[in-house]
Order: C-alpha cells, then structure tokens, then sequence
C-alpha cells in the first residue's frame, strides 16, 4: 500500500512539474542552447549580432533612438522542439518614430537567419513564423485599432508582409498592449505546442499572463532558428526558451518535421484576402452568431411583410364597404 501511495505522489508531482512548466517556466526544461541571459556570457557562440547592437552586463540594446537603424540577434543554433515557449523580457522605448525598415520589433522562427530586408529588419519573403510588435501606424485607413500593436504571420516564402498595411491582409491576429515607455520590464510568451499558437504579454509587470492570440491549425517545421530584429529603441533583458513536454500519437512521432512546410489550416490564402480592409486572415464559415442574426433579420422582415400586408387588406376592405 506504501508502494502505490509513493508511486501516486510520483506521478501527481511528475504532472504538476510538465503542466507547470507551461506557465511559470520550469527551470528543469529550460534550453540554454536557444536562451539568451545574464550576463550574457559566452553569447557569442550561441548568438550573432548585426548593426546597431550593444551588449552590456544588464540589458542587450537595439538600434539607439535614431531614425532608419536597425539591428538583429540571431540563435546560431536550430531548433529541434517539437513544442515550445519562448519567454521575452524587454523594454521599448524612445520616441516611436516612422522608419524606414519598419517600426517595432519582430521575433522570428525562421528556416534563414540574418538576412537584411525591409520588414523590421528582416527579408520580407521568409518562411516561418514572425510575430510583430508594431509601434508605428502606417495604414491611416486603419483606424479601428491602437498602436503600439501586437499580429502573428505565418509564411511560406510566397506572400511578403504588406508593412504599408500593417500587415493586416497576412495576420493571424493580434492586441494592442501599452508597451512603450513604461517604468518597469514588459514580457511577452510565445508557446507552440500540438499545432496550436498561443501568444500572451504581461505589460503591467503584474506577474499575469493576458492572451493576445490563440490558433490552432498551425503547422511548424523543426530545425528553424530564433532571432530577433529591431527598428526601435529596445533592450532585451533576456530570451527563455523552454521545452514543453507533450505527448504525440505514433503517427506524429514517424512524420519528418523538418520537412514540414509552415502553414495554417483552416484559413483561405492571403492573397484572397489582401483588398479585405478589414485584414480578417480567418475564413468565415457561418458560425452561431451569423446563423442568429441571419434567422433574426428573416423574422424581422417576416413581420414587416405582414404588417404591410394587413394594412393593405384593411384599405382595401374599407375602400370595397364604401363601394357598397
């Protein structure tokens, strides 16, 4: 009986520690390999550095507050996890100003690394996942949303990143967040796990976690690297990647994921989507909602009809006494 009251304390510890690790950063799980921390030692085995980068002993600055400058960091490393989260502690600041290069920041999980383009740094035909941290508004028709703003892009290599739109025909989706200038460290998790795409930010250092964005149907190849550009004034306190550990059918586990090319299921192409000004990526099935307010407005016009109807026949038997 000992036996299977230790065995049982095991297995609820094992749960508590995999469960627990996708929130709070199990330390057991951390990837140093694909991490970037204090103080920074021995980064440059693990990490290339492009343009207008300093590394200090607190923080890893970006491009200084100067128009159309850019820097980059990149993982020398590929990525091998079938599912993780990536933990970013950050600060923006400066004044927010167009650029040339874009306006923000971008995490990439890309097949190609340190390749210079016109989308906040980076080449605009990649492959992968990009997730943007837009600071600077470039679609004045858009006016339905704030800035600074946070959307998530999958890629082939085949659509290029609208930046004039703000990338609106290509997102996923996204959230404002407040991430500008504020007195305390900002933090964003990035997690991918059994195809789904979750993006969360804590910006008010509350140690909570807000959803900005979940997905599922994503599709994600292995061996890809990590790296971030810049077209802001930012300081990245550090980079955490973790390894989320779920379990996969055997059919999962035969398939060659490094052969698997980035895509979202369940979504129409985004070049059928790009003269939507509404920059909805989502294909729009007629969902609960729809069904209720298309149902609505046949009632609705049901009534009308009638309405109509009866006073028409009214008139026309008050017309029908008086002929009489």
């Amino acid at each position: 009986l000992m036996d299977l009251r230790c065995l049982a304390l095991l297995s609820l510890l094992h749960c508590v520690a995999v469960f627990g690790d996708i929130t709070d950063g199990n330390a057991e799980h951390l990837k140093r390999e694909h991490s970037l921390m204090k103080p920074y030692q021995g980064v440059g085995s693990q990490w290339d550095f492009s343009g207008s980068t300093l590394v200090t002993s607190q923080y890893v600055r970006l491009t200084p507050d100067e128009r159309s400058k850019q820097g980059s960091i990149w993982n020398t490393v590929p990525c091998f996890l079938k599912d993780w989260e990536m933990h970013v502690q950050f600060r923006v600041h400066g004044l927010g100003k167009k650029n040339l290069h874009g306006d923000g920041i971008a995490i990439w999980y890309t097949k190609e690394r340190l390749q210079l383009g016109s989308v906040f740094g980076n080449q605009e035909h990649f492959v992968g996942l990009a997730i943007f941290l837009d600071t600077f508004r470039n679609d004045l028709h858009g006016m339905d949303r704030s800035f600074p703003y946070i959307s998530a892009m999958v890629s082939n290599g085949s659509v290029p990143y609208d930046h004039g739109k703000d990338g609106r025909s290509t997102e996923l989706g996204g959230c404002t967040a407040e991430i500008r200038n504020k007195d305390h460290d900002t933090y964003l998790a990035i997690r991918y796990s059994k195809g789904r795409l979750t993006i969360m930010v804590d910006v008010d250092d509350r140690n909570e976690w807000k959803e900005c964005l979940d997905i599922a149907g994503v599709r994600l190849p292995t061996g890809y690297f990590f790296g971030n550009t810049f077209t802001d004034n930012h300081d990245i306190i550090s980079m955490k990647m973790y390894q989320l550990m779920v379990e996969h059918t055997p059919e999962e586990d035969s398939l060659d994921w490094s052969k698997i090319e980035p895509s979202v299921s369940l979504l129409k192409s985004p070049k059928d989507n790009i003269d939507d000004p509404t920059g909805n990526f989502r294909s729009t099935p007629l969902t609960g909602w729809k069904v209720f307010l298309l149902l609505l407005c046949a009632l609705l016009g049901i009534v009308v009809c009638a309405v109509v109807g009866a006073v028409v026949f009214q008139r026309q038997q008050e017309r029908n006494k008086r002929f009489y």
